[in-house]
């Protein structure tokens, strides 16, 4: 049912109500019902028929109107990830890819190929320019605006961890679609990325083990890796990390990273003691 139908039908149904009424009662209803009661019906009558249809009416008005402003505040929130996405292309995007030029050449014209330090130097710039492409293209597709269910995105992004990065991912995921919301579901799966991230990074294992299950109250994310670990340096400037404690914190989720039994479990959680 269309916007404008649904307002002349609030507009006009109380004048149609009364008026199917008085036909009725002045063509069957005289011999039954006195004038005065039939007065007295009348209201009662528009009133019984406005709570129950003109009610429902609004009800199917307001819903039309909520979904109309969600998918404003949607068409504007992907303009200004589009916006973002742009500028950081052509601004540190382009600046990275610039700087990465300039080191090569330095490299082959002081003949560093083989010094660590400028080697780990080329491998930071290296991981920030990979972040910056990957920041570029998840404001770029949203996995909102994706056909494919959030499940099926979940095991499709381990897929290309897989190829990609050669990793071996275990998955176990038992949250279904309906246990979290639209911004529940990009948050975990934003933590999960990073997660991911930080154990290609930093973690020098490929293996690692992704779960997912429901509780009583809630749920449980894990993300579990055997690798070297963390130290409480690599904790405190750690940006993945924090950026995964911001999310998490913004959700009123718990999260935690520990190292037991030369695992590094890093635990997100909704709802449980």
């Amino acid at each position: 049912m269309k916007y404008r139908q649904i307002k002349w039908l609030i507009l006009l149904l109380p004048t149609l109500t009364i008026a199917l009424w008085e036909y009725v009662r002045h063509a069957f209803l005289l011999p039954y019902i006195s004038m005065d009661m039939g007065n007295v019906l009348s209201p009662l009558l528009v009133f019984f028929v406005t709570l129950v249809f003109v009610r429902y009416l609004f009800s199917i008005l307001e819903k039309m109107q909520e979904e109309l402003r969600q998918e404003k505040e949607k068409k504007a929130a992907l303009i200004e990830r589009e916006k973002l996405a742009r500028e950081l292309h052509d601004g540190i995007a382009q600046s990275l890819f610039l700087l990465s030029v300039k080191m090569n050449k330095f490299e082959r014209k002081n003949k560093l190929e083989q010094d660590p330090d400028f080697i780990r130097m080329k491998q930071t710039l290296q991981h920030v320019h990979d972040d910056t492409r990957q920041a570029i293209t998840n404001l770029k597709h949203s996995p909102s605006d994706s056909s494919e269910s959030w499940t099926e995105s979940i095991h499709q992004y381990v897929d290309d961890l897989t190829h990609t990065h050669l990793l071996d991912v275990n998955l176990d995921w038992r949250l279904s679609e309906t246990t979290l919301s639209r911004k529940e579901k990009n948050e975990l799966f934003a933590c999960v990325k990073e997660a991911a991230m930080n154990v290609i990074k930093h973690a020098k294992t490929n293996k690692i083990w992704i779960t997912a299950t429901e509780t009583a109250g809630g749920w449980i994310c894990e993300i579990t890796d055997f690798g070297t670990g963390f130290t409480s340096d690599s904790l405190k400037s750690g940006l993945g990390l924090q950026i995964m404690k911001d999310r998490a914190k913004d959700m009123n989720w718990d999260f935690s990273m520990e190292r037991k039994q030369n695992q590094t479990i890093v635990s997100i959680k909704k709802g449980v003691m």
